[in-house]
């Protein structure tokens, strides 16, 4: 069930100073669920029915049973007052990708809360139980359609616990976004203007011209410069180290593309910049607003793509 309310209406639960936001007791609602409904009618007709043939027990039976339903829709209510939610990480990701939220359940009570319904408005709904006094994190998924920042929707925590026969809600607003990338462009034969620079270190430099040695596998090393022969070998893992006097160095140019539109010359910067990190090619990137050196390094390669991400944005 996910319920809309005018704007107006709405008592969002918002961020305190530790970005954690907290239900309190007016950030809850609560109405009977269509189960709920179906029982209020039964109770109804079992009240006329035992005044109109004067049955005292069924009257007892129909007042305790009301009794239980007021006792369920304290339960529902209380579970999910005191919740605690916070982002834990956003991913970052490429246009036309599924931005992924991690958030933080942290339950502060001694108690059990079972069935808490997690979602975005336009989401699937995701059901956890929570331990007592545990946290706990779940990932909601989100479509993305452009490339720039993404802020995290609207959340809402819901639940029908214990009997089905009430549904609470409440409307929790968090502090995060996740950062959306261009879309890479499709692959060409030549993406950008390549150009070279003198190595210092020499023949024996890194480089990327002369298979000079191995050395001992490191976390982190690319894949394609593994000797998987001399592991298969059983000799263990070693690393191709290349050498020469001269490196690749290429330049990703703005002006590279003067017949596409903006979002499609970012689309093509984007693609460029993945193929020289697969390429393992030092690079540099020139945006009409922005310089980057050329580097060969994750960094460069994040920095890279926040730039052609957030291209056209005020600084914050």
């Amino acid at each position: 069930m996910n319920i809309r309310l005018p704007e107006r209406f709405i008592r969002r639960c918002r961020c305190n100073h530790r970005d954690e936001a907290m239900i309190g007791t007016r950030q809850i609602y609560i109405i009977p669920s269509r189960y709920g409904f179906g029982f209020a009618l039964l109770l109804l007709l079992m009240w006329i029915g035992s005044i109109n043939y004067a049955n005292n027990l069924g009257l007892l039976l129909t007042f305790l049973l009301a009794g239980l339903g007021l006792v369920t829709m304290l339960h529902t209510w209380r579970n999910l007052l005191g919740l605690g939610l916070r982002l834990s990480r956003a991913n970052q990701i490429f246009a036309g990708e599924q931005a992924c939220f991690e958030i933080q359940l942290i339950n502060q009570r001694a108690d059990e809360r079972p069935a808490i319904c997690l979602q975005f408005e336009q989401g699937e709904a995701l059901y956890r139980d929570l331990q007592p006094d545990s946290d706990l994190i779940v990932k909601l998924h989100i479509d993305t359609e452009r490339r720039g920042r993404l802020p995290i929707p609207r959340l809402q925590a819901s639940t029908t616990y214990p009997l089905g026969l009430f549904y609470a809600w409440s409307y929790i607003e968090l502090k995060g976004e996740a950062l959306v990338y261009p879309a890479p462009g499709p692959k060409q034969a030549v993406t950008h203007l390549p150009s070279y620079q003198r190595n210092q270190q020499g023949d024996k430099g890194v480089g990327a011209d002369d298979f000079v040695g191995l050395r001992s596998y490191r976390p982190g090393d690319s894949p394609k410069q593994i000797d998987w022969k001399a592991q298969a070998r059983e000799q263990g893992l070693h690393t191709k180290q290349f050498g020469g006097d001269r490196a690749d160095l290429s330049w990703l140019d703005w002006d590279h593309y003067p017949h596409l539109d903006v979002e499609a010359r970012l689309s093509a910067l984007c693609r460029g910049v993945l193929d020289a990190v697969e390429q393992q090619q030092a690079f540099g990137l020139r945006l009409p607003d922005q310089i980057l050196k050329p580097a060969r390094s994750e960094a460069q390669r994040l920095a890279a793509l926040r730039a052609l991400a957030l291209f056209g944005e005020t600084a914050q």
